[in-house]
C-alpha cells in the first residue's frame, strides 16, 4: 500500500502544504485523530478517528485499499506521533510529508530566529525546566497533560528566574488563537488551554558549563563543602554526559551536586546526605542555581540509596564508614557506573582503592594540593589548602 504520513500544520487544510493536500485527494482512507479527520467525513473515502500507531498500523497491515493518507498535527519530525508509528510500517510504500511545525508558527508570530533555541516537550511527559532556561537564551516548550503555563512560570520563579520572558500561544491557527506577552513572575496563576506552546527568552543564560565554581557562589552552613578546584576535577573525571543520571553521596551544601547538574540539563542528580542541614542546604543552591535537574534525599547510605535509579556516574564526597556497601549498590543496579571518591585521610585513601579492585574496576590515584594567595601589606603569601586524593575508576 502507497502511505502518505503527513504533517497537517497548525490548522489542518488553511496550513496544509498543496503536496500534503495533493496526497490526501489521491488517498483512499484517511486516518487521524478527531480534529485532523472531521474535515473529510463527508469527501466519500473511508475514515478512521485514531491517533495510536500501533491502531493504525494494524489497520493498514489489513486494509484492502490502494492507498492511505495517516494525519498528525503539526511537522512530522518535530515530537511527532511519526517517530513510533514509521517502524510499524515497512512493509508499506511509505512518503513523509513535512508539516508546519508548533515552534516555527510561534517564532514567526513573535518574530524570533530559532535556529539555536532548545526544544522541550511537557506533552504528557516531564522534562527538566529551570536548567535548560539557565542554560539556553532560548526555550521552547510544547505543554500538554498536567504541566500548565501557571506551573511552568510558578517552577521558573521558584528557582531564581522569575523575571524572564515568556511568549505564549494558545490555540495557534484556530479563530481563537491567542498570543499573549509577559514575565514569569506575572503569569503563575494563568489558566491556559490545552493546546498551547510558549518560548522563554532569557537574556541572562549562562553561556559556558560552570566548573571550579567560586566556594562563595553557594550558600554555606556547618556542613564540608568539596572546595572549588578539587570539585572541578572530580566533576570532570565523570565525563557526564547530557542525560546521565548521577549520584552525589553525602552532598554537603550541594556544590558537586549543582556542578553536576549543568552538565547533564537532560538528566538527573540525586544528592544524597544523613544531615538534615546538609540537605536543606543542598535545595537552596539547587534553587539560588536554577538546577530543577536535582532531587535531594536524606538517610545514610547505602539504605537511602535502595529505591534511586540505577546510576551512570557516581561521586562519594563522604562515606561514613560504609564506602563497601555504596559500591555495592551502585553497581547491583544493573550498570557499572563510572565512580570518584575523594579522600582527605590515609585510610580512606586505603578503603576506596580496595573498594575499586573488589569491584574489577580500573582506577587512577591524583593527589590535588592547591595553594592560593593573599595579600599581606605589601606583600603576596601563600596560603595551602589540606592535599586531597582524588581516585577514578571505570569497569574495564
Amino acid at each position: 500500500m502507497k502511505v502518505y504520513v503527513i504533517g497537517t500544520g497548525m490548522n489542518d487544510e488553511s496550513t496544509l502544504t498543496r503536496e500534503a493536500a495533493a496526497a490526501i485527494a489521491d488517498s483512499e482512507v484517511i486516518i487521524g485523530a478527531e480534529r485532523m479527520t472531521s474535515p473529510y467525513l463527508s469527501s466519500g473515502k473511508t475514515v478512521l478517528t485514531t491517533y495510536k500507531p500501533a491502531e493504525i498500523a494494524d489497520y493498514l497491515n489489513c486494509s484492502t485499499a490502494s492507498s492511505a493518507a495517516v494525519l498528525l498535527s503539526g511537522d512530522t519530525g518535530f515530537f511527532s506521533a511519526a517517530k513510533r508509528l514509521l517502524p510499524l510500517l515497512e512493509d508499506h510504500d511509505v512518503k513523509t510529508l513535512c508539516g508546519i511545525s508548533s515552534a516555527a508558527y510561534l517564532c514567526s508570530l513573535t518574530g524570533h530566529s530559532y535556529e539555536d533555541m532548545r526544544f522541550i516537550s511537557l506533552h504528557g511527559r516531564s522534562a527538566n525546566i529551570a536548567i535548560n532556561v539557565r542554560m539556553n537564551r532560548y526555550c521552547f516548550f510544547l505543554l500538554g497533560g498536567e504541566m500548565t503555563v501557571g506551573e511552568l512560570c510558578s517552577r521558573l520563579c521558584s528557582y531564581n528566574l522569575g523575571g524572564v520572558r515568556i511568549f505564549i500561544g494558545e490555540d495557534m491557527g484556530s479563530d481563537s488563537e491567542k498570543i499573549t506577552e509577559c514575565i514569569a513572575s506575572d503569569f503563575t496563576s494563568y489558566e491556559n488551554v490545552s493546546l498551547c506552546s510558549l518560548i522563554v527568552e532569557n537574556p541572562d543564560c549562562i553561556k559556558f558549563i560552570p566548573s571550579s565554581m567560586s566556594d562563595s557562589a553557594f550558600i554555606r552552613g556547618n556542613v564540608p563543602m568539596t572546595k572549588a578546584i578539587v570539585r572541578g576535577s572530580a566533576v570532570s573525571s565523570l565525563e557526564i554526559e547530557r542525560d546521565s543520571v548521577c549520584w552525589d553521596i553525602g552532598c554537603g551544601t550541594g556544590s558537586v551536586s549543582v556542578e553536576m547538574a549543568y552538565r547533564c540539563p537532560a538528566g538527573t542528580v540525586y544528592a544524597f546526605d544523613k544531615s538534615a542541614e546538609a540537605v536543606e542546604l543542598t535545595k537552596q543552591n539547587s534553587m539560588s542555581h536554577s538546577c530543577d535537574n536535582i532531587t535531594v534525599r536524606e538517610g545514610v547510605c547505602p539504605d537511602i540509596l535502595e529505591n534511586a535509579p540505577a546510576p551512570d556516574k557516581v561521586f562519594i564526597g563522604g562515606s561514613s564508614g560504609n564506602m563497601l556497601n555504596i559500591f555495592r549498590c551502585a553497581t547491583n543496579k544493573g550498570s557499572s557506573p563510572d565512580i570518584a571518591v575523594t579522600a582527605v585521610s590515609l585510610e580512606t585513601l586505603e578503603q576506596a582503592c580496595r573498594c575499586f579492585e573488589a569491584f574489577f574496576y580500573i582506577y587512577t590515584v591524583t593527589q590535588i594540593a592547591v595553594t592560593d594567595t593573599r595579600k599581606v601589606g605589601n606583600h603576596t603569601m601563600l596560603t595551602a589548602q589540606n592535599p586531597v586524593f582524588l581516585i577514578r575508576g571505570r569497569k574495564s
